[in-house]
């Protein structure tokens, strides 16, 4: 590296691990993330791979608090999304522009698309959903990466 380029700081992964394996809560999970971080300015992808889980989320991210405002935009995989919206959900295509966090919702490794500083994970009691989130604890750590794990009960807020 040359005397004025800055590396840009590590991966930083989050887990968040629900007690309930409802498809409701996971998803106000990634609300809630998706907030926190277009609060901070941050630019923010949600992947869900899953096209009626899309939908819900793209309605949700109007209403999952009262007086809540998260612009966003769903990528339909036609057009991609714009650079200037501050959220997406996508299906799995990256969107234009940079994007400093992904929320997973999908039970593969997220790709890591440059810029991005940090994955938030979240992951139910479904077996099948655990059993994939523990394969991807499993993998950061072969990485290098050391995952923080948070667990989440009816009441935690983030």
């Amino acid at each position: 590296m040359s005397g004025g380029e800055v590396s840009p700081p590590p991966l930083r992964v989050d887990f968040y691990v629900l007690g309930s394996a409802t498809d409701d809560g996971r998803l106000r999970v990634a609300c809630r993330l998706s907030e926190k971080a277009y609060l901070a300015a941050q630019r923010v992808a949600v992947l869900c791979p899953d096209a009626g889980e899309r939908r819900i989320l793209d309605e949700l991210l109007w209403t999952f608090t009262e007086g809540s405002f998260v612009p966003h935009e769903l990528e339909d995989g036609a057009a991609g999304a714009t650079a200037e919206c501050p959220v997406v959900i996508s299906g799995g295509a990256a969107p234009a522009g940079p994007v400093e966090v992904l929320v997973n919702l999908g039970p593969e490794l997220p790709p890591v698309w440059p810029g991005l500083q940090r994955i938030a994970e979240i992951i139910d009691a479904e077996e099948g959903r655990r059993a994939a989130g523990r394969r991807r604890f499993k993998h950061y750590r072969s990485l290098g990466i050391e995952p923080q794990s948070h667990n989440l009960s009816s009441s935690s807020p983030l």
